[in-house]
């Protein structure tokens, strides 16, 4: 009987947490909208999260994501492939230090995600990035992302626009 009633309670437990997201939903071709950092140095020009994305790949069934990006360095558009593994509700990401990437919310066409990066120097920013199909995203996602920026306690003019610099090759 207490197997049962446990049984139960874990079911509750487990159903009150909210669906669970299956991320491989979301593998595709993104590109980089908008990022914000809490130290914009780290999303300038030349700084390892000035990235424009290009290809993002969810594997649940192994527990990893695949990153295809470019950084930008004096203009040049500089390649990168980065990997991860989940863990809990994030993936930890080895890149610029350690990351815990984790994707906040998503459709066909907008992918809005939260990342916890610590440096080599064990400083911690967090950035928020809006991935988008296209060179547009719905008004209701760029509402949302402002939100969740301010959330983080991010100020607004950490806020980079990258689509509108994005040169990059398209793939």
């Amino acid at each position: 009987m207490k197997a049962l009633l446990l049984s139960l309670v874990l079911g509750l437990l487990a159903a009150s947490q909210g669906d669970v997201i299956d991320a491989s939903q979301f593998t595709g071709r993104w590109l980089t909208h908008f990022i914000a950092a809490e130290n914009i140095d780290k999303i300038t020009e030349g700084a390892p999260f000035h990235i424009f994305m290009r290809y993002i790949e969810f594997d649940e069934e192994n527990g990893t994501i695949h990153f295809h990006f470019y950084i930008k360095k004096n203009g040049e558009c500089i390649e990168k492939y980065v990997s991860g593994l989940k863990e809990e509700n994030f993936y930890a990401v080895d890149y610029a230090g350690h990351n815990e990437f984790q994707l906040i919310r998503g459709d066909a066409n907008s992918l809005l995600t939260h990342n916890v990066n610590v440096d080599e120097d064990g400083k911690e920013t967090e950035l928020v990035q809006l991935f988008g199909k296209g060179n547009n995203v719905e008004p209701e996602y760029k509402e949302e992302y402002y939100n969740t920026v301010r959330e983080k306690g991010i100020p607004e003019e950490n806020i980079l626009n990258f689509i509108d610099n994005d040169n990059c090759p398209e793939e």
